[in-house]
């Protein structure tokens, strides 16, 4: 089952993304009780972070990810949506710092994502 979700930033309006409860049940249930999230972006390289009050641990956690992937990375208690190369890619995929929990996908276009600066307002609900 997916639960749609849009995320929000003054330089990307909304963007449809969804959260998808059958690879890490535990950690896209703990996202989606904290629902609306609202936070500031962090860039790095192509991937945007951002804290949450979300607490969960590694769930299938991975390092490689895919372009439009949504991340919970565990020791930072973040959301991570990944939308191109990162400083740890040694290909052309996106690789988060250390392992995260994939937990959902962008539906829209995640390369949207490029025009969002460190420190801007970002906000996720359920759509």
């Amino acid at each position: 089952m997916a639960v749609k979700i849009k995320i929000h930033t003054e330089s990307t309006g909304n963007v449809p993304a969804e959260i998808i409860e059958d690879k890490n049940p535990e950690t896209a249930a703990a996202v989606i009780k904290a629902l609306p999230i609202e936070s500031k972006v962090n860039r790095w390289g192509d991937e945007v972070y951002f804290s949450t009050n979300v607490r969960q641990g590694e769930e299938n956690s991975q390092e490689e990810v895919e372009v439009g992937d949504l991340g919970y990375w565990p020791p930072g208690k973040a959301f991570c949506i990944f939308f191109g190369r990162t400083p740890a890619s040694t290909g052309s995929k996106p690789r988060a710092a250390s392992p995260v929990n994939v937990f959902g996908r962008v539906t829209g276009d995640p390369k949207v994502f490029v025009k969002t600066r460190s420190g801007e307002k970002i906000r996720v609900e359920k759509a």
